[in-house]
């Protein structure tokens, strides 16, 4: 899923996740009389839980987490993400569905499970009260038919009980779906949860009126027309999955690149920190975190372009009528 406000990458992939950092360790300390281990262990704690919070990057400030975790064991959202929940003006429900047979489910899947849930509770803590995460994850608490009336598809029926994964949503009225969420489109999750908020914003707002073709992103329709030769007679829907397939191996291919780069980071930061240079610590962490950034840059352009193409693919549908 990549918006990326506008595209709908449904599914995930099991990948190593942007939220995952390492932190650093306290030492101990030993031989002294009980008032100077209190207080060498009290300085030791603070720290270290300073540069646990350096390197796990928080530069945003949440309230604490609930029982999925702490607040900075979240994964961090994105600015368009972080833009598109700060527009909302009623209650938008995310119902989470994840009710997995261990018989006929990987473990690999079921990770992947948890760390969409994480994500969930992240977009929870960011929605100001106004967003709220509803979770079904066994039958025993599941109403007949509910998953089929949000769209969410069930699957390994062949294999065992049924299992769902897939998150609906309901605002205003509306329902939007992710109608099953997949490892293989990991990176992607975070933008189609965020495109479907956005389409359920957009279908509440008067519509505006068509743009002029001539006003459009002038590389987004060439790409678009590149793709889609004929943009009369494939939907929307199709179009979605068409520029979703064009910017996934791109994608892949940046996350793996950037993740190197964080790890190899996080690998000389660990080194300075034992060989006990101020200096050296200095100058990784400042490598680690220009990698970090570097990476979010690089994904979000990659959403970014994939939602001008989307768009541009609407409109000049749209001027073709």
């Amino acid at each position: 899923m990549l918006d990326v406000p506008g595209l709908r990458f449904s599914g995930s992939k099991p990948q190593k996740t942007l939220w995952q950092n390492s932190s650093p360790r306290a030492s101990s300390c030993s031989g002294y009389s009980r008032p100077s281990v209190f207080l060498a262990l009290a300085l030791v704690v603070c720290l270290a839980a300073g540069a646990c919070c350096f390197l796990t990057g928080c530069k945003r400030s949440q309230p604490a987490a609930g029982p999925e975790g702490s607040a900075s064991s979240l994964p961090p959202l994105s600015d368009p993400t972080l833009a598109v929940l700060g527009r909302l003006d009623a209650p938008l429900e995310l119902r989470f569905y994840s009710i997995l047979d261990p018989a006929s489910v990987s473990a690999a899947d079921s990770a992947f499970s948890g760390r969409v849930d994480q994500l969930l509770s992240a977009y929870e803590q960011a929605g100001n009260g106004k967003l709220k995460v509803v979770r079904y994850t066994s039958q025993s608490n599941l109403k007949p038919n509910a998953p089929a009336a949000d769209g969410i598809q069930a699957f390994n029926i062949d294999k065992g009980d049924p299992c769902y994964l897939g998150i609906a949503l309901a605002y205003k009225g509306k329902k939007e779906s992710l109608a099953r969420l997949s490892p293989d489109y990991e990176p992607a999750v975070e933008a189609d949860i965020t495109r479907a908020i956005a389409r359920l914003e957009d279908a509440t707002q008067p519509v505006p009126a068509p743009i002029a073709v001539s006003q459009l992103n002038t590389g987004a329709v060439q790409q678009v027309k590149a793709l889609i030769p004929d943009v009369t007679s494939v939907s929307v829907d199709d179009a979605r999955r068409l520029i979703q397939n064009a910017n996934l191996q791109e994608l892949n291919a940046a996350k793996k690149e950037t993740d190197a780069q964080v790890k190899e980071a996080e690998q000389r930061y660990a080194q300075a920190q034992a060989a006990g240079s101020e200096a050296d610590q200095q100058a990784a962490r400042q490598r680690l975190e220009q990698a970090q950034a570097d990476q979010k840059e690089k994904l979000d352009a990659i959403f970014a372009k994939a939602a001008a193409q989307l768009e541009a693919f609407q409109q000049l549908k749209a001027a073709t009528r």
